[in-house]
């Protein structure tokens, strides 16, 4: 089980497993959640897989058990992943990733949701733990179900080290949450962190009490739980007596963690070690249905392995890897279970001082764990998008640089004129709706592919295939009505056991966002077969123009229309309305609004290193203003900022600037000033108006990638355009 580093042998398995059981069961119970018991045995019976459906509702949905999870964690390795991370760091990554009322949280108010008073007290300067205490917040509010939904990474990073794991999750917690919270959060992570190397539950359970006071009331839950069931056979009637005892008429607040954990602790016991009559017990039981399948079922994810997730109802297919983590990095929101799970692994790796894994070289998608598909799905139609004669499945094999592949077969019929296998890089239009709207719940994303990168792929022909088959990279855009449009490179003709390397730099769309990325095949399907997608993936810096699209623009007239995607493509983080402007009454495309402190438009993602931006803007009433490089979120960043008086280059970092160079002389209101800010290595090179005004260096190299940012602090700017491109000197 564990090899001389002291990390299980099966580590990244065992943790794609966990990051699959955590978004399984969140998308399990989140569409009845808080439903009482009776009303879910009244209205849908026994849960046994998923009913979304029954409840027209999507199954992939962003939330904030996810979200919090797989977004905190990155305090780690934004902080050099120190054993050492201090609750206030832990603090700062929060205000780095959140964006006020928009993204991650129940945004419920003051003393209403735990989360949004601790962000509210972060944001006037009040550190972790004391941002999350019960002295500054009240006990009621300080010990709410929060601080346990965030927590399954903290464990997954500790493998076998429950202490490390406990410990952890402890300094987590302490950001929003405190007392009973902080208990139920570390048996949570320390049985998740256990559960790499120990398969007895009672065990399990045994590891979570180690780590908490006796005196606490989580300890004396779990103790009464595992009472209950040495002498109560069936977990109905187990589960009246912890409502008798611990439910919520005993426990005030919207949604308290004992009660909640004790489900948990519940089904678990009863589940008897399975994945899926452990889903149907916690999730029939009711109560915050979502937060606790997702926390258990990452615990018997990590427990089990992805075999206990196989072993009944199909839980994996309907997913195929899909999350979204709508953050102000927005170009990590559309993701998927298994990069998600390299990025986890990579942590604890660098917590045990390891290299990193680095699948296939670093590409974006290499299929290199059993079952998974990383977002794919076939479609021979795309007016009708699917297509029942295509089936993908991960299989050993055909891989040049890894173990395993995805295995695109098609059966005799009809050829397709397209054959599409491709995956999201952007919100996809038939996911835009009021359910993706909702406050705190909006699906913020920038693309994750960009005009002038290139793509690389790499394809093999079954040997047994009865003709060659003929493919090509292939994309799909937004148009002018927010329509999906197609565009491919070269067509290749592979024969039977070929294989074939694809390269292809992604076109201009008229400045309108890439929503999927794959391979096409042509006139496929005149007999059965079968082509293996090894690896896809890109590189490079975008060459790109983020304006009004003409070809939009054009068909709008006076008013806007429809949800225009190249709007949403921009991670909204200013504070008031008309930010971009999509009719043409509109002087600017971008208008930057923000009436209290300093707010951001961000687009881009975190492989972007080294590569110039070019803007055109116009400061009205405006404290200062001007354009980030690198931007990683919030409070992390480079910029060239301008006021009235001084042209500055600053760092941004945990919400101070610190003056890497600066001149006198800055803009007046009302006048457009032509800005350019190159970064190359850790050097930034700022023009104004065609003339280098000030260069230099980042001693520290804090930041070696991120997307671009406009910038506005107390004001109004109009912004013309907007270009990124490889620095041209």
């Amino acid at each position: 089980m564990w090899n001389d580093t002291h990390v299980p042998i099966d580590y990244w398995v065992r943790v794609y497993a966990g990051v699959l059981g955590k978004v399984i069961g969140v998308y399990l119970g989140r569409p009845f959640e808080n439903w009482s018991h009776e009303r879910i045995a009244e209205q849908l019976g026994e849960i046994n897989g998923y009913v979304h459906d029954r409840l027209n509702v999507p199954l992939i949905v962003t939330d904030d058990d996810i979200s919090g999870t797989l977004t905190f964690i990155r305090a780690l390795s934004d902080y050099g992943f120190s054993r050492d991370i201090t609750p206030a760091q832990i603090g700062h990554t929060w205000l780095n990733y959140l964006i006020e009322n928009e993204a991650v949280l129940w945004w419920g108010g003051l003393g209403n949701s735990t989360e949004h008073t601790a962000y509210l007290r972060l944001k006037d300067g009040v550190e972790a733990p004391a941002s999350g205490s019960i002295a500054l917040n009240g006990q009621v509010v300080a010990e709410q179900i929060g601080s346990q939904i965030f927590i399954d990474g903290w464990g997954m990073v500790a493998p076998g080290e429950p202490e490390l794991a406990a410990d952890l999750a402890r300094r987590a917690a302490s950001v929003s949450h405190d007392g009973e919270a902080i208990y139920g959060a570390q048996v949570v992570a320390a049985m998740v962190a256990q559960a790499f190397i120990e398969p007895d539950v009672n065990r399990l359970l045994d590891t979570g009490l180690s780590v908490i006071p006796a005196t606490s009331t989580i300890h004396r839950l779990i103790s009464q739980v595992r009472t209950w069931h040495a002498t109560v056979p069936d977990w109905r009637d187990a589960r009246d007596l912890l409502d008798a005892h611990f439910g919520y008429a005993r426990y005030g607040g919207n949604c308290h963690i004992v009660p909640n954990h004790g489900l948990i602790v519940l089904a678990l016991l009863y589940g008897e070690g399975s994945f899926d009559r452990s889903m149907m017990i916690v999730n029939t039981a009711g109560w915050d249905t979502d937060c606790n399948s997702g926390n258990l079922g990452c615990l018997l994810g990590v427990m089990n392995g992805l075999d206990g997730l196989n072993n009944g109802y199909d839980w994996r297919g309907p997913v195929a890897d899909r999350l979204y983590l709508p953050t102000a990095d927005g170009g990590r929101s559309i993701t998927d279970a298994l990069t998600e799970s390299v990025h986890l692994t990579n942590i604890g790796l660098a917590l045990h001082g390891k290299p990193p894994i680095v699948p296939k070289g670093g590409s974006r998608f290499h299929f290199e764990l059993p079952g998974a598909l990383q977002g794919f799905t076939a479609t021979a139609d795309p007016a009708d998008r699917s297509d029942d004669r295509v089936v993908l499945e991960n299989v050993e094999g055909f891989s040049r640089r890894g173990e395993r592949s995805l295995a695109i077969r098609w059966r005799n019929g009809e050829p397709a004129s397209r054959l599409i296998v491709s995956t999201p890089t952007f919100i996809p239009s038939r996911e835009v709706g009021n359910f993706f709207d909702r406050p705190g719940y909006r699906l913020l994303a920038s693309p994750t592919i960009y005009p002038g990168q290139v793509i690389r792929a790499r394809v093999t022909a079954d040997p047994q295939n009865a003709t060659a088959v003929d493919v090509r990279l292939a994309i799909e855009h937004y148009g002018a009505d927010d329509e999906l449009v197609g565009a491919h490179g070269n067509r290749h003709t592979v024969a039977p056991g070929q294989a074939v390397e694809l390269t292809w730099t992604v076109p201009d769309a008229d400045g309108q966002p890439t929503a999927t990325v794959g391979i096409e095949l042509v006139e496929a399907g005149r007999s059965a077969g079968s082509v293996y997608l090894d690896e896809l993936g890109w590189s490079g810096p975008p060459t790109a123009r983020f304006n009004r699209p003409a070809a939009r623009l054009a068909k709008l007239g006076a008013h806007e229309s429809g949800p225009s995607m190249w709007r949403k493509a921009w991670v909204d983080a200013l504070d008031a309305r008309s930010r971009i402007a999509d009719r043409d009454g509109w002087p600017e495309p971008y208008r930057l609004i923000q009436n209290v402190g300093r707010g951001l438009l961000i687009h881009g993602t975190r492989e972007w290193t080294d590569y110039e931006v070019r803007v055109s803007m116009t400061p009205h009433l405006c404290r200062l203003g001007g354009v980030a490089v690198r931007v990683q979120g919030m409070q992390r960043y480079y910029a060239l900022l301008l006021d009235a008086t001084t042209t500055r280059l600053v760092r941004r970092f945990e919400g101070r600037d610190t003056v890497l160079a600066e001149t006198t002389g800055g803009w007046p209101n009302g006048a457009t000033s032509d800005l350019q800010l190159a970064v190359v290595g850790n050097r930034l090179v700022a023009t104004v108006n065609g003339l280098e005004v000030l260069s230099t260096e980042d001693p520290d190299d804090l930041f070696t990638g991120g997307g671009i940012g406009l910038l506005v602090e107390e004001g109004r700017i109009g912004c013309d355009s907007v270009e990124v491109g490889a620095v041209s000197r």
